[in-house]
């Protein structure tokens, strides 16, 4: 599928975009491994958070839906769960494959996973180390790249164990591997990241323990089913966050979305740029504080991202790159070398769309320099990443000539009806099928 985005306009109106996806993905995995049934509401239905359904069905757990967002989960509790008896596909959901390797590993199940040619570009390292750590075995291709083949009838010993980076999938896997440990199982970040695992826990009454950026979890407890109502990905609402902050005449109204503290760097980072953001209807919804958020036209400053912010605003990025794109003087990223190992190397492939669009750009082994400018037209290659996709449809709102945008079938992973949702504000973006 191809975007064609017309350039010029603004966008206005209020929007309820998509259900965060990695909120829907938790929900679904921890419903599977409590016991009763649980209820999910506001579930993202994308390709990514699906895989993660079949994942849990083809390891015997009853799931009923989506169903315009509903899905109800009767869970088998910790020791319910059964080794596949088909390979586990993740398609593009890196998210999947690292959180599910340590439920596999600590659920002592066999199983292989693997995914589409991206997915088993990525390396799993960060995973197979500490899991293999705490008595795992798992073998994979060169380079600790899926396929993943996870050796059955493993009995996992708890790990303390410092993360080498700041990473909440790694973050996570290890702690849902240490829901079977023997003893207790702790991780330490070098940074806060995303802590939706954790609310997410006690959400379904498992205990733990935290104290600064140290997670503390120990073996052999329950859970029990509960509710989830899964708030409005902010990953999702930055791209019209961006959008309204760089279109003259915008004025865009976003709803409950979600408001993580482990998740506004976007925010955080527009504001220092100058952006005029303002959030209200505060609340917690399901042990997630949620928000809605309104977002006008501001002209825009370039700013050296503060390193406390990368980790909050790592997925964002990519929309990020065009709000730098399209601001006054230079903006500089550094300590972001996490980018390099997403759906695409993600400073790579922005930095190719950017020098396409005539925007100057220096890569950096961590992180890159953009120079905002005046941003032309012309064919943008995705590498079949989502993110990229959608940030340079909304590129075209500062556009001087028409941007066509290649491979765009990865947007259904994580935010399917984005093109519906920004023709109503205001974006002129139609799709074609035709590739050429």
């Amino acid at each position: 599928m191809k975007f064609q985005c017309l350039p010029g306009g603004s966008i206005v109106g209020e929007a309820r975009v998509a259900g965060d996806k990695s909120i829907s993905h938790r929900s679904i995995m921890l419903a599977s491994i409590a016991e009763g049934t649980s209820l999910i509401t506001g579930f993202l239905e994308g390709e990514d958070a699906l895989a993660t359904v079949s994942a849990f069905r083809a390891m015997g757990v009853e799931i009923d839906g989506p169903n315009d967002g509903e899905v109800r989960v009767h869970g088998v509790g910790l020791r319910g769960l059964k080794s596949p008896t088909i390979p586990l596909d993740m398609g593009n959901s890196g998210t999947s494959m690292r959180l599910i390797s340590g439920i596999i590993a600590g659920a002592g199940l066999e199983a292989t996973l693997t995914g589409d040619s991206s997915l088993c570009g990525r390396p799993m390292g960060r995973v197979i180390d500490p899991l293999t750590l705490m008595g795992a075995r798992i073998s994979s291709e060169a380079g600790s790249k899926p396929p993943l083949h996870i050796a059955g009838g493993q009995s996992l010993k708890g790990l303390d164990y410092a993360l080498p980076m700041a990473s909440a999938q790694v973050k996570s896997c290890v702690l849902l591997a240490g829901l079977w440990a023997d003893g207790i199982t702790s991780t330490t970040e070098p940074a806060p990241t995303r802590d939706h695992t954790e609310r997410m826990l006690e959400g379904f009454g498992y205990p733990l323990t935290r104290s600064g950026n140290r997670v503390t979890v120990e073996g052999g407890g329950r859970l029990s089913a509960a509710h989830i109502e899964v708030p409005a990905d902010i990953s999702s609402a930055t791209f019209f966050m961006v959008a309204a902050s760089i279109a003259p005449g915008s004025d865009v109204h976003l709803t409950h979305v979600g408001v993580n503290p482990t998740r506004i760097g976007a925010i955080n980072v527009l504001r220092m740029m100058g952006a005029d953001i303002r959030m209200s209807n505060e609340r917690v919804v399901g042990g997630e504080p949620v928000a809605d958020i309104r977002v006008k036209y501001a002209p825009l400053q370039g700013i050296t991202i503060p390193l406390d912010q990368v980790p909050l605003a790592i997925d964002e990025f990519p929309a990020l790159f065009v709000a730098a794109a399209c601001a006054q003087g230079t903006t500089t990223l550094r300590g972001a070398e996490e980018l390099r190992v997403k759906e695409s190397d993600r400073i790579a492939s922005m930095a190719e769309g950017l020098t396409t669009l005539g925007i100057t750009n220096t890569i950096l082994e961590d992180g890159i320099i953009i120079e905002g400018g005046r941003i032309g037209g012309g064919v943008i290659r995705t590498h079949h990443d989502h993110r990229i996709a959608m940030s340079f449809a909304i590129a075209a709102l500062r556009a001087e000539a028409p941007i066509h945008i290649l491979d765009c079938d990865a947007v259904a992973t994580s935010f399917p009806n984005f093109d519906a949702i920004a023709r109503g504000l205001g974006l002129q973006i139609t799709t074609s099928d035709n590739e050429t």
